[in-house]
C-alpha cells in the first residue's frame, strides 16, 4: 500500500462512517479499485476507524462532558437517564460481538457480492425510515419520554446496530432507520445514533489492540508507519466533516435519497463483481 492509496482510503472511511452507505463496504470497494494488497489491510482499518471515534468524540465533546458530570451527581437525572439507555442499546450488538463474532463473520465472508446485498437492504431500510417512520414520530402525540426515546426504542435501536456487522449494512443508517421506525423524532435520534456507537466502536478497537499486546497479532504488518499517518489524517479530517453534515441531514433532509446511491451502487456491483 501506497500513502496516496492510503490517504484515498482514509478520506473514503471518513466521509461513509457517519452517512448511510456503509463505511465497511466502501473501504471493501476501494480496495479493490484501488488494488491495495490485502496483507495488513486490517490492522489500516482499525487505524482509520479509530480516526473517525477521535473526530466523533470532537463533535460531540459538550454533551459527552454533560453526560460525564451528570453521571458524577450519583442520581437520576437527564444525564443518567440517557446514559443508561445508551448502554441498553448496547446489549445486543455485546451479545453478538462476544458470542457470536466469528459466527457472523464466517457467514457474511468478505465479498463485493455480500456489500452489494447488504446495501440493497440499507436501502429497503433508509426508504422506509423516511416514508414511514418520519410520518409516525412527526404524527404521534407526545410520548413523554425521558429524553426523546424510551428504553424499549433504545433496546430496539440497539438491535438494528447488531445486525450491522455485515459489510455494505451501514451502521448510522441502520440505527437512525430503526430508531426513525420505532417512533422516535429526527433530532433525537441525530444525537443518539452516533454516542451509541462509540462504546462498541472504542471497545471493538481495544479487542484488537489486546491481541497485539498478547503477542496474538502484529499491528501494521505489511503497512508503514506513513500509511497508516496519511490514512489516520484522511479520516479524522474528512470524519469532521461527515459527521456534521449527517447531523444536518438527520435532522431535515430526506435519507431518501442516500437509498438511491446504496442502490445504484450495489447495482453496479451486482454487474461488474
Amino acid at each position: 500500500m501506497s500513502w496516496i492509496q492510503a490517504l484515498l482510503l482514509g478520506l473514503v472511511q471518513g466521509l461513509t462512517e457517519f452517512l448511510p452507505v456503509s463505511s465497511s463496504g466502501h473501504l471493501m470497494i476501494a480496495r479493490e479499485m484501488l488494488g491495495v494488497d490485502g496483507e495488513g489491510f486490517l490492522d489500516f482499518t482499525v487505524t482509520v476507524h479509530l480516526a473517525t471515534v477521535l473526530s466523533t468524540l470532537i463533535v460531540f465533546w459538550k454533551p459527552i462532558c454533560r453526560i460525564i458530570a451528570g453521571l458524577f451527581k450519583f442520581r437520576l437525572n437527564d444525564e443518567t437517564d440517557y446514559a443508561f439507555k445508551i448502554i441498553v442499546s448496547m446489549i445486543p450488538v455485546g451479545i453478538v460481538g462476544l458470542l457470536f463474532k466469528d459466527q457472523v463473520e464466517a457467514l457474511f465472508g468478505d465479498s463485493l457480492t455480500t456489500v452489494a446485498v447488504c446495501l440493497s437492504i440499507t436501502a429497503v431500510l433508509l426508504f422506509f425510515s423516511d416514508f414511514a417512520g418520519s410520518r409516525k414520530a412527526e404524527t404521534s402525540a407526545e410520548t413523554g419520554h425521558r429524553n426523546g426515546i424510551s428504553y424499549l426504542q433504545a433496546f430496539l435501536v440497539g438491535c438494528g446496530q447488531a445486525l450491522a456487522v455485515a459489510p455494505g449494512l451501514s451502521r448510522s443508517g441502520t440505527t437512525i432507520a430503526t430508531g426513525l421506525l420505532s417512533g422516535v423524532k429526527r433530532d433525537v435520534m441525530a444525537q443518539f445514533s452516533f454516542l451509541m456507537v462509540l462504546a462498541p466502536i472504542i471497545g471493538e478497537q481495544l479487542l484488537d489492540l489486546l491481541d497485539v499486546v498478547q503477542g496474538e497479532a502484529v499491528f501494521g504488518s505489511g503497512i508503514g508507519a506513513s500509511c497508516l499517518a496519511a490514512g489516520f489524517i484522511a479520516a479524522f479530517i474528512s470524519g469532521l466533516f461527515a459527521c456534521k453534515v449527517m447531523i444536518a441531514i438527520v435532522r431535515k433532509a430526506k435519507l431518501s435519497w442516500f437509498a438511491l446511491y446504496c442502490v445504484a451502487v450495489a447495482a453496479l456491483l451486482f454487474i461488474f463483481a
